[in-house]
């Protein structure tokens, strides 16, 4: 799948099961359009049209104004203005998104960003409206960016795989945990700094990540609503009928988690080999061991396939 980048990215709404892209695409198609609008506007001496219709896609901080623009709580996470700002984001939603694709699925990838983006909404107008420090500045606040939604893919994977390690440039193999403690204590250092409302955001949004994985190894999967909202879009351009159905693993008698899986360590692990098309659950639950023990990155290519065709079913 992710073989060639930019074809991926080209042909990313022909294909199901291809959030990863999509959401990609999306905050690309976003930022050019914004882009465009914002040069013709600004030489055709129309700026201040250009600043007010921003000004309608951003999450305002005020309680009051997002009454009349409520819209803005979906149209903001999709939101950049600083070419910078979305290279970012961006580079890290594909880095943590390839392991959350991977290991649950393309829709529970899209879970995650939007719940992760609407927790990171819920965060910054609460401590915006309770916090006396923010008080002298609610009414003029405005927030934009899919960090809220990128930040709960990088805890959630994090969360889902500690071990997982990234080969970086100059510091070299990181495990992936260290990586989202170090994104989440500097958001936190920067909640009271020049961009407070989105370091705030990015709380929520982390918080999410964390929740949500651990939700879903009791058996409760929060993003089931996001989904079906998801099948109801696709169903209405494709003409297609179609159900979600959200399978875990079947609770162990001796785990008190229990759930899509309870990560205890075995006391014994061998190496699993699968070879028939359709995994069992007693695979699976074998599978889910061996990443307990192990890691996800212990994993055959196999292996990895029938975890991820077991999370779609």
């Amino acid at each position: 799948m992710y073989g060639n980048f930019w074809d991926n990215l080209r042909n990313a709404f022909k294909h199901s099961d291809n959030s990863l892209f999509k959401l990609i695409a999306i905050n690309i198609l976003v930022f050019f359009v914004v882009l465009v609008f914002r040069v013709f506007m600004t030489i055709g001496g129309m700026k201040p049209s250009y600043e007010s219709l921003l000004d309608y896609m951003m999450m305002p901080a005020s309680i009051s104004r997002l009454a009349t623009q409520p819209w803005t709580i979906f149209t903001y996470m999709f939101l950049h203005v600083d070419f910078w700002h979305i290279l970012g984001n961006l580079l890290f939603l594909f880095w943590f998104g390839q392991l959350i694709h991977e290991f649950l699925g393309s829709r529970k990838l899209t879970n995650l960003y939007i719940l992760g983006g609407l927790s990171g909404a819920i965060f910054y107008l609460l401590i915006y409206n309770l916090s006396p420090y923010f008080s002298s500045s609610v009414d003029g606040s405005l927030m934009l960016g899919a960090s809220a939604g990128v930040l709960a893919i990088v805890v959630g994977a994090a969360t889902l795989s500690p071990n997982t390690t990234f080969h970086l440039i100059l510091l070299g193999p990181i495990k992936i945990v260290y990586i989202a403690a170090f994104y989440v204590i500097y958001s936190f250092a920067q909640t009271i700094g020049p961009n407070a409302g989105g370091n705030i955001a990015h709380m929520g949004g982390a918080l999410l990540g964390y929740l949500y994985i651990v939700q879903l190894r009791r058996g409760i999967d929060w993003g089931v609503p996001v989904q079906k909202v998801g099948i109801f879009f696709e169903n209405l351009f494709s003409g297609r009928k179609s159900k979600v159905k959200v399978s875990y693993r079947s609770k162990a008698k001796t785990s008190s988690g229990g759930g899509f899986s309870s990560f205890k360590k075995a006391t014994k692990s061998t190496p699993t080999q699968v070879s028939s098309d359709e995994a069992t659950q007693e695979e699976i639950d074998k599978i889910l061991d061996k990443i307990a023990d192990r890691g996800y990155e212990a994993l055959n290519k196999e292996e990895k396939r029938k975890l991820f065709e077991f999370s779609k079913k």
